[in-house]
Order: C-alpha cells, then structure tokens, then sequence
C-alpha cells in the first residue's frame, strides 16, 4: 500500500512504472495495445501500490444516477447558430427512452471540463458525459481517460481517437457532395473559406475540399481561412473575390460564414445563386431562412448513437471501447447554388 491517508491513483501507478498515465489506462482498458515488458512493470505498480481501478468503484455503486453530463457552450454573439441546441435536444430526446436525463454544467476551459466531469462522475451525480466540439489535439479524452470517467464524444481527435468511444459526421464526404454538385453546374472556380487549422472539423472539411477538386481536376489556389463570425467569413470572401480570376462559386465550413459570403456578394453587387453559388455548411435556420444550400448533420442519429455507445460502456464498463461510428451528412440544395454557372 502507498503508506498514505489519499487513495492511490492513476498518476501514482504511472510515477512509480516510469510511464505515462495513458499507459496505465490502457493496460487496465486496452492491453492488447501495451508491449507485454510495459504492462508487466505496470501490473507491478498496481499491485505494490494497492490501487484500485476506478472500475471496480464503478460496479459498486449499484444506484445509478441515470443522468449524462453534458458542458454548455455560450452563443457567440458573431454567429448565426450551429448546431450545439439542435444537439442538445436530440441528446436529451435520445436519453429518454433509457430513462437518462441530462445535466448541463459550464466550464471555463477543458482542463475544467475534465474536471467538473470527475468530480460529477465520483459524486455519483452523473452516470457518465458526453464530449462536444472536439479540436484536433483535444485534451480532454485524454483527461477523462486517465480519470476512468465514461465518455462517448461527438467528434474525434485527429491522433489516437481508437482510445475513445465516438460518433462523428464524415465532413469530407460532405465537401465532396457540394463541389461535385457545383461542378454539375458547370462551375470550375470553386473556392473555399474553412476554419482555421487548429480545430480538427475544419482540417477535415478543408481536406474534403482539396482531394474532391483534385479528383475533378480543378485548381486549389482559392482556398481561404476564417474564424466563425459573419465578419470573418465577409472578409476573407472579400480577398478570393479581389483575385484576377475570382470564383464562380464558394464553400464554406459553416452557415455562419456563407452568411459573410453572401452579404459581401451584395455588397458587390453579384446576386447569390446568380453571379455567385454559396454553399455553408450545418443547415441552420438562418440558412433556410436566406435560401442557402447547406450541408446538413444528422443531428438526431448522431445523439442516438451517442447513446447507444455510452448504454454499452454503462452495462460493460471493463470492455474495451467500441470503434468511432461515422454518418453521412446530406447536400441541401436552394436557390443559392441551384442555377447553372453563367460564366
């Protein structure tokens, strides 16, 4: 035993096995994935320092909350929606027929995420949480590992997301969807106007946009970046416009920056869906509101296959976690790319 009045833990093994703390979790979740001379000196740490792993404090806590723990985000003020309450809601409804409910709390940032989560998770006041708006070297599946709290995510790291649960939306096969469908229209300057690289949705889309106007053979110089305000989405539209040879037709990574594109197309005097075809990315109301094709998340399924993965860790939590589930999103097209190109 460790000779102390504080309970032995994660970090403890992995200080005195001279490793990291997410070798440990995986010798007691995935020991399939640790070479044999590793998780032989990390059993020996377990057993000297007396540690139990949180699973086994788990099973004894035979009353369940049957609550899911979820962060609320605050809107930003430089966006027209995303899909964060379209999620909730769905999560909540997709929680009922288990008869889960959902807890929201707030956090500043991940490192309090995580640890709001634990101490939620230990309280006994939520069965597990869920995840949302994951970046591309997120922290925090990582800390919610090392913590032995279930998690399912909706996303995935762009590194190791075979650790985790997760549910995602194939955000490539999206972009595809929008240049083939431009193409279709004869469009072939098709610019692009993603996130910026930190964040691993916008890594994907961008990417989704390079190899879709690779395979139809159309050039990639119209590519711009911006944060997620109507501002940001105006101006860097403004630049691929400013270009000698600007585009025909622009994607953008989200709702709230094809908003940006369409009022600087206005203010140009180029009609959308006539001078120029704009595609976001979301399918918000605002862009049902404006006419805007957008390519839109199966929201519903994705929450229910949240909730299907987090049933299973709840009823198996000594299993190792079930692969990451990919949906299809879908193309919505309005008038805002529904004309043929003039050019």
């Amino acid at each position: 035993m460790s000779g102390r009045n504080q309970p032995v833990t994660l970090a403890d093994v992995a200080a005195r096995a001279q490793v990291s703390a997410q070798t440990v979790s995986n010798v007691l979740h995935r020991p399939d994935r640790v070479l044999p001379k590793t998780r032989k000196k990390v059993e020996a740490a377990i057993k000297e320092l007396g540690y139990q792993p949180n699973r086994a404090a788990r099973a004894l806590r035979a009353n369940t909350s049957h609550i899911i723990g979820f962060r609320i985000e605050p809107t930003s003020t430089g966006a027209v929606g995303s899909i964060h309450d379209r999620f909730l809601h769905a999560l909540a409804e997709a929680a009922r027929p288990s008869g889960h409910h959902i807890q929201l709390f707030t956090a500043d940032a991940a490192d309090a995420e995580a640890a709001t989560a634990s101490q939620l998770w230990r309280a006994g006041a939520v069965d597990a949480v869920v995840l949302y708006d994951i970046v591309a070297d997120d922290p925090r599946p990582g800390l919610l590992l090392d913590k032995d709290v279930p998690f399912v995510s909706f996303g995935r790291t762009l590194l190791r997301p075979t650790t985790y649960s997760w549910v995602d939306v194939d955000d490539e096969n999206g972009i595809h969807q929008a240049v083939d469908h431009l193409v279709s229209q004869g469009h072939r300057r098709i610019g692009y106007i993603g996130w910026p690289e930190h964040l691993a949705v916008g890594v994907r889309r961008a990417r989704g946009w390079h190899d879709a106007m690779r395979l139809n053979a159309l050039p990639t110089d119209l590519d711009a970046r911006a944060d997620d305000t109507i501002a940001a989405g105006r101006q860097a539209a403004a630049s691929l416009l400013s270009t000698p040879d600007p585009p025909t037709a622009i994607i953008a990574a989200t709702d709230t920056i094809a908003v940006g594109i369409h009022h600087e197309a206005l203010h140009r005097d180029l009609r959308p869906g006539k001078d120029l075809a704009i595609i976001g990315f979301d399918d918000t109301p605002t862009a049902y509101a404006m006419a805007l094709s957008s390519i839109g998340q199966p929201v519903a399924d994705v929450a229910r296959a949240i909730m299907n993965l987090l049933l299973e860790l709840l009823n198996a939590p000594q299993a190792p976690p079930t692969q990451g589930r990919l949906l299809a999103p879908h193309l919505i097209i309005r008038d805002s790319s529904s004309r043929p190109c003039r050019l």
